[in-house]
């Protein structure tokens, strides 16, 4: 039986942004074609501009894709569901496209011509429901604001992978994300959270197992 129209349609936009994420990935926007990612994808430039008017369309949506690389695999909750995004997050940055795409593309927009902040507010959004999760579940202090926090992770993320990218080439990133809860959790957890809220590198290896 013949795939459905409208299926098809869905792979083929699917197979256009893995391609379009490698492509960025490698050579960033300036360096990317249309035609490349088209050939990448193994469809037809009609079938690319289809979905994707322009370069900037494309850029557009492989930087606003980043969350659905790690947030639906993961069945944890509340603050422990925050700390293991980092995690996985910080592992994915190695080895998918994707992610690694859409954070270098948003790191460099402003250098081809875009000034979009959703990525980051997605993120920020994202966070802010798992810590409010937390609150409610009594695992982060009462008094935390929120929204502070989660606007002051995203902060925090963004800037020590761009080190890590320059010190290790991202290889250095897990470590960096455990410290950052190491150094984070006294100050938000509440001492009955203490001893459940996991932390450590054995967390690390089971979340990205």
């Amino acid at each position: 039986m013949p795939e459905p129209k409208q299926e098809r349609a869905v792979k083929t936009r699917e197979e256009i942004l893995r391609a379009a994420a490698e492509v960025f990935d490698e050579r960033g926007y300036s360096g990317a074609s249309m035609r490349e990612i088209m050939k990448r994808a193994g469809v037809t430039l009609g079938a690319v501009y289809f979905h994707f008017p322009n370069k900037e369309a494309l850029a557009l949506a492989v930087m606003r894709a980043q969350p659905t690389s790690i947030v639906p695999a993961l069945k944890s909750q509340g603050l422990q569901r925050l700390v293991d995004i980092t995690f996985v997050w910080s592992h994915k940055l190695q080895t998918d496209s994707m992610l690694r795409a859409g954070v270098r593309l948003t790191s460099e927009q402003t250098g081809f011509g875009l000034d979009d902040a959703t990525p980051y507010q997605e993120w920020a959004g994202i966070m802010e429901e798992c810590l409010a999760d937390g609150q409610t579940a009594g695992d982060v202090r009462a008094d935390v604001d929120v929204r502070m926090l989660a606007e002051f992770v995203v902060s925090a993320c963004t800037g020590m992978q761009a080190y890590s990218l320059l010190a290790s080439g991202r290889k250095d990133l897990p470590e960096r994300a455990r410290s950052m809860w190491q150094l984070l959790m006294p100050a938000i957890a509440t001492s009955s959270a203490a001893d459940t809220i996991d932390v450590s590198a054995a967390r690390e290896a089971t979340v990205n197992a």
